[in-house]
């Protein structure tokens, strides 16, 4: 079949043709963005899964929904070239102004101008290259104190009561939630937390690994009851079969029962993967419908096309002593695995490769779904690792 007309979509944050398994997590933050707009009470929330389902999608998805119900927003992925304290500068800067050239003067919005220049000032003192342009004196005394946790709130706040006296809201978007310093993932939580006492209609909604719900309980005991976060895991076979066949039935195509069925086993639902292998049977098929002989040509070129970018990438970051620790992770299957069961396999003790688990985790290769267990970020790279060459 033409290449060309292939509707399937596998990459990064890439939306599928059909986003099937998400209708009541989007309607659950549509409802979320309306009732923070008027001020109701309404959780912030992150989307937290594995590597491949869909969560930078699923945030593209919520900001067109914020915007839908006239929300202004700005999309940030956390960067460990920039901290979160400067990124927020640029996006507050065109809220407020956004919101200054409204009609009529409002002075909630000239005080959250000054108030950001106040904050600017302060950021200055601790990074340089900050650069911040408007024509306003700064607000002494409020966010100028130098403590992020204070001045980020009371820059939330100042943003806050800005977008509420033009009757608006903010909605903040922050993908790779788990890359945040120690220093920002306290202040923002302290900032949310201000922001929900105050009922003031700013929002944030974030994406992360599984490790981050560990990671907002340790920086404030609190965060449990401050957000939400709904589980993106793999499709059930009744919305894997609706993401795979649903794209080519709207291009006049079908797919035989056996290879769906193929297909969906091979993948285990996760949305990524699913849009792969659909790409290369696609590719694979002389015409309609695609059969369980053009899945199988298919697999070959999608567990190499995902060895070589999905997979790969990710294996050449790590350190030796990580890789070994992976690989032992795959050799007890899928997981999760206990600590101990992985030691035993390398010959040593749980506390001996403690710092080899730690850096692991930090840079999201593994996370612990409970304590004293390990279990792989990316799905099916316990397959991956037993292919790879040691």
């Amino acid at each position: 079949m033409d290449p060309q007309t292939n509707p399937y979509a596998p990459g990064a944050g890439t939306p599928p043709p059909e986003l099937a398994g998400r209708d009541v997590i989007l309607n659950e933050a549509r409802t979320a963005i309306q009732r923070n707009r008027l001020g109701k009470a309404a959780r912030s929330f992150i989307f937290v899964g594995l590597r491949g389902v869909g969560k930078t999608v699923l945030l593209n998805e919520v900001q067109a929904i914020a915007e839908e119900d006239g929300a202004l927003t700005d999309f940030l992925e956390v960067s460990a070239n920039e901290p979160l304290s400067i990124s927020i500068i640029g996006t507050l800067r065109s809220t407020l102004l956004k919101l200054d050239r409204a009609k009529g003067v409002s002075e909630k919005v000239k005080k959250g101008l000054r108030v950001l220049k106040s904050y600017v000032g302060a950021i200055k003192i601790k990074y340089e290259n900050v650069e911040f342009s408007v024509d306003v004196d700064a607000e002494t005394g409020i966010a100028d104190s130098g403590k992020l946790s204070r001045d980020l709130a009371d820059l939330f706040i100042a943003a806050g009561e800005a977008a509420k006296a033009r009757e608006t809201s903010i909605v903040i978007l922050v993908d790779e939630f788990q890359n945040l310093s120690d220093e920002d993932f306290e202040a923002l939580i302290m900032a949310i937390h201000r922001i929900d006492q105050k009922q003031l209609p700013l929002m944030v909604v974030g994406a992360g690994l599984p490790l981050l719900i560990k990671l907002t309980g340790d920086a404030k005991s609190y965060s449990e009851r401050l957000f939400d976060y709904p589980d993106i895991g793999p499709l059930d076979a009744t919305e894997a079969r609706r993401a795979l066949v649903a794209p080519a039935n709207e291009a006049a195509v079908e797919f035989d029962d056996a290879a769906v069925s193929h297909i969906i086993e091979r993948t285990q639902g996760y949305p990524y993967f699913l849009q792969e292998w659909g790409y290369q049977a696609w590719n694979c098929a002389d015409g309609s419908p695609i059969s369980a002989d053009d899945v199988e040509k298919a697999e070959v070129r999608a567990v190499e096309r995902l060895d070589k970018n999905f997979f790969r990438s990710r294996y050449e970051r790590l350190s030796d002593p990580q890789k070994t620790y992976l690989r032992a992770m795959a050799q007890l299957g899928p997981g999760p695995h206990k600590t101990g069961d992985i030691a035993d396999v390398l010959g040593k003790t749980s506390s001996q490769l403690g710092p080899t688990r730690d850096a692991l985790i930090t840079n999201g290769m593994i996370y612990s779904p409970k304590y004293g267990y390990a279990a792989f970020t990316v799905p099916l790279f316990d397959e991956f690792m037993r292919r790879a060459e040691p």
